[in-house]
């Protein structure tokens, strides 16, 4: 394993992050995995030197807080970095258990604590912009949950990029804690954040933890092999993106001509890309598979030239912005 400073933080993590969105229950997504299987996939990768994890509230409706939270349980909670997110609807009968409301908020952190079994959280995300609630109300909400020892650090996750300026700029000048991270959709197949938000993050020392690095699935495997999978067939969200839009699916081809050229995996190539650039702390990985996080620690050993990487980049063209919803 290698380790990185996670942003401005001060805080070292993995250059891997553990995604536990595949935690949890059956019922709410059909290729998640149940506690027993969970338990095992985190328990693999601590072994392998993993010690940054990242769930949300709404991933299988506190499932997945659940499934990592008694998986951590046996071990010193102080050797490990976990990451939680609010503000999707987690009671269709209760309206104010979703958005990023002072109530909101407190309640849900309380609950995904619970479900943690956690007095703090290390980072405390937004999972999106709220555009009914004013963002200084936000911000001095988070900001109240840092001083009272319920969270260490702030991040924020997808959003437009003049957003993520406004909510660090009501940080700076009301005094508040702002963002030390950004968990935005990045990936070879999917590069619009390069325009405004990666330059920004840079600029601000922002840590960049990108979700979906391999494309939900569409780096893994050739794309005309996109549904053999279970989430790969009954995922609508990886088919939603537009990943072979513009030059994706040449993208996706050199991908695999340099996967074979180097003897590895189309999904290593993915993940050592993310690893070549500097402004990209640690991507997320979710998986359902210990042999593909075995897969995804052996990337940080693969080289790219940069000519590997500009093959790799070439054919991409702008597409459309997705991942805000």
């Amino acid at each position: 394993m290698e380790y990185t400073t996670l942003g401005g933080t001060g805080t070292t993590v993995s250059k891997i992050c553990l995604g536990c969105m595949s935690f949890g229950d059956t019922d709410w997504r059909e290729w998640v995995l149940d506690a027993e299987e969970g338990k095992e996939l985190v328990e693999r990768a601590i072994e392998l030197g993993v010690n940054f994890f990242d769930t949300a509230n709404m991933y299988s409706r506190g499932g997945s807080e659940r499934v990592l939270g008694d998986a951590l349980s046996e071990y010193d909670p102080d050797e490990f970095v976990v990451a939680s997110k609010v503000y999707f609807q987690m009671d269709d009968d209760d309206p104010n258990s979703g958005g990023l409301s002072r109530k909101a908020i407190e309640q849900e952190l309380d609950a995904s604590l619970d479900r943690l079994g956690m007095d703090t959280l290390d980072l405390l995300q937004i999972h999106r912009w709220d555009y009914d609630t004013p963002i200084e109300r936000t911000m001095r909400t988070l900001d109240d949950a840092v001083d009272r020892g319920k969270a260490r650090y702030l991040g924020a996750s997808s959003m437009w990029a003049h957003q993520f300026a406004e909510a660090q700029h009501v940080a700076d000048r009301e005094g508040l804690t702002p963002f030390s991270t950004m968990q935005n959709h990045y990936n070879l197949l999917y590069r619009e954040e390069e325009r405004e938000m990666l330059p920004l993050c840079e600029k601000q020392g922002v840590g960049v933890i990108p979700w979906s690095p391999l494309a939900r699935g569409w780096l893994a495997r050739p794309h005309e092999e996109s549904r053999s999978t279970t989430r790969g067939e009954t995922d609508d969200h990886a088919h939603q993106h537009p990943y072979l839009e513009g030059g994706g699916r040449e993208v996706n081809e050199r991908v695999q001509e340099l996967a074979d050229e180097k003897g590895v995996k189309m999904a290593q190539i993915g993940l050592a890309w993310l690893f070549e650039d500097d402004r990209v702390d640690a991507p997320i990985v979710g998986t359902t598979s210990v042999e593909h996080l075995e897969d995804a620690v052996e990337a940080l050993s693969i080289d790219l030239s940069e000519s590997d990487i500009e093959y790799l980049e070439a054919p991409y063209e702008p597409v459309r912005v997705s991942g805000h919803e």
